[in-house]
């Protein structure tokens, strides 16, 4: 070690174990307070390197700062924060714990200097997501979370094989920037690529995520896609490929959004359209791009941790879950249906929200390289998400027909939590300034122009308008929308069972003959060591005393021969 800097990602950890102790006022303390200790130290972590290792003639860097890695850890403790309050009157057990394990596991990913650092905090980021899922203990939950478990146990054998085959290759572990100059470099790319939700892999999220509980699905729309998002900024910024991959996952993300009638997961589709954009960002490669996925990646986990709060309080003040069995709730759930609104507006980046401030950065990058088809698409993916997220989810969730449900509002400390994100969605909208200095490059933009200002309007009207003019067809029945998953719901478990079957009637089979042998094996045994056979016979000495002279001399040829 180089500094005395104690690592923020560890302390969580470390501090998750502890809360499986804590019980009343000192848990509460604890699950606000630990967060918040862990975001002091980030902003104790210099430029450089804080701590270095040796490890199998490698030198490790376990803890490393700079201004990208630090936005994101930053990002990473006020989630932890703002979800921990959100959480304080959850009762299991397990489910704050292991969301501590998963936030420290990501804030380690974001400081981490060298590649297998990295892949370690990778690792234990897929068992704390998974035992946040885990910790909702319903039979979708268990079957969820064993998908879930497999597809980023994939994701890590691959990025696992690419972290070794670069360091066979390079015999460096520093995490650098990388290009696709070979398999091991693919294979790494492929293994980022799971995390942030691209295709084909893409439905683990929305299948996964809205089977954790009400406060669960609040910590994973944080983690483990911006973890994504930041290792991919940070080995392969503007690599082309990308840019394709993110506007597939922008498009793939609203089709399935409009869709879809389970109001969590919407939101979930939401995520993998916002992580969509932000690879746009990526792949563009620019100071500006680079810049807008960052500040997108920041600004997401608010707003889409602020709609996923007020979708939580929903489902618990109601116990429902799907678009047609709500609406009107307006009426009892003020406060929730003002911060959810707050953070629909946000998504869509309505003029003095963190959306505004940040989304066109990304555009901007894109117009500024000459780009129409690219930037034509992501005019075209704003209006959508403004169609799906900002205006499909508070709609049918808070203001349409009356479904005479008349829920209170939730515990007071989810409504701060929701308070809190909804404030900094708005404060960093008015306010961009404190959001620009974290990012990676210098800032040379003004989001406030009568142009852009005018323009980001008249998308948002006439996206509303197209709304309210397509509403019959977009009303929704009680069902689930499948994609790939498909794959994972239906034919593997068809496979599975197939050939079980298959398998169950070969045993059969081959018990069967052998019983059969078995039972001639028996008849012939006992026939011919029986009374009648060859060898139940009795003997006379003279035969017996001749077969073993002519052993013996058989015995005698053999040993003179040899």
């Amino acid at each position: 070690m180089t500094d005395l800097v104690l690592h923020p990602g560890l302390l969580l950890i470390v501090g998750a174990l502890a809360l499986t102790w804590l019980r009343g006022a000192a848990h509460s303390i604890a699950v606000v307070a630990l967060p918040l200790a862990a975001l002091a130290l980030v902003w104790q972590v210099s430029d450089g390197v804080a701590w270095q290792l040796r490890f199998l003639d490698y030198t490790l860097t376990p803890l490393q700062g700079d201004k990208l890695s630090r936005l994101f850890a930053i990002i990473f403790a006020l989630m932890a924060a703002g979800g921990g309050l959100f959480a304080l009157s959850q009762k299991s057990r397990v489910e704050v714990p292991a969301a501590f394990l998963y936030a420290g596991s990501a804030i380690g990913v974001a400081l981490a200097g060298d590649l297998v650092t990295v892949f370690v905090f990778w690792e234990l980021m897929a068992i704390g997501s998974t035992l946040v899922l885990w910790s909702r203990q319903s039979s979708a939950s268990y079957r969820a979370a064993r998908r879930y478990l497999m597809i980023h146990l994939l994701g890590g054998v691959i990025l696992f094989a690419g972290v070794t085959g670069h360091i066979v290759q390079t015999g460096d572990v520093a995490f650098t920037r990388m290009v696709l100059d070979s398999p091991a470099h693919w294979l790494i790319l492929i293994g980022f690529l799971v995390n942030a939700g691209a295709p084909p892999l893409s439905a683990w999220l929305p299948d996964a995520y809205p089977e954790a509980s009400w406060s669960g699905t609040v910590f994973l729309s944080a983690f483990t896609t911006k973890t994504a998002v930041y290792v991919l900024i940070r080995g392969f910024p503007g690599t082309e490929l990308l840019i394709w991959v993110g506007l597939f996952m922008a498009f793939y993300g609203i089709l399935y959004g409009l869709l879809e009638n389970d109001l969590r997961r919407i939101l979930a589709y939401t995520i993998v359209n916002q992580g969509g954009l932000m690879l746009v960002g990526v792949g563009l490669g620019t100071e500006m791009a680079l810049n807008g996925a960052a500040a997108q990646a920041f600004v997401g986990v608010i707003y889409v941790g602020l709609l996923l709060m007020s979708a939580g309080s929903v489902l618990r003040m109601t116990e429902r879950r799907k678009c047609s069995e709500l609406g009107g709730l307006f009426h009892t759930m003020p406060l929730t249906t003002v911060c959810g609104t707050i953070g629909a507006l946000a998504i869509s980046a309505f003029p003095l929200t963190s959306g505004f401030v940040s989304k066109s950065m990304v555009s901007q990058a894109a117009a500024d390289g000459h780009l129409l088809t690219v930037w034509l698409l992501l005019t075209a993916a704003s209006v959508g998400v403004c169609l799906h997220a900002g205006l499909k989810f508070p709609w049918f969730v808070f203001f349409q027909k009356d479904s005479g449900l008349r829920p209170s509002e939730p515990p007071a400390s989810m409504q701060w939590a929701m308070v809190i994100f909804a404030f900094l969605c708005i404060a960093l909208g008015v306010w961009p300034e404190p959001l620009y200095a974290l990012l990676p490059h210098a800032v040379d933009y003004q989001p406030y122009t009568w142009a852009h200002v005018v323009t980001q309007l008249q998308l948002l009207l006439f996206s509303a308008l197209a709304f309210f003019i397509m509403l019959p067809a977009l009303k929704r029945t009680s069902t689930i929308t499948l994609d790939t998953d498909w794959l994972w719901r239906k034919l593997l478990p068809a496979l599975s069972g197939r050939i079980e079957e298959t398998l169950d009637r070969g045993s059969t089979a081959v018990k069967s003959k052998l019983h059969r042998l078995t039972a001639a094996a028996r008849t012939t045994v006992t026939y011919q060591f029986g009374d009648d056979g060859r060898f139940g016979q009795r003997a006379s000495t003279r035969s017996m005393a001749l077969w073993a002279l002519v052993l013996l001399l058989g015995y005698l040829v053999l040993y003179f021969l040899g």
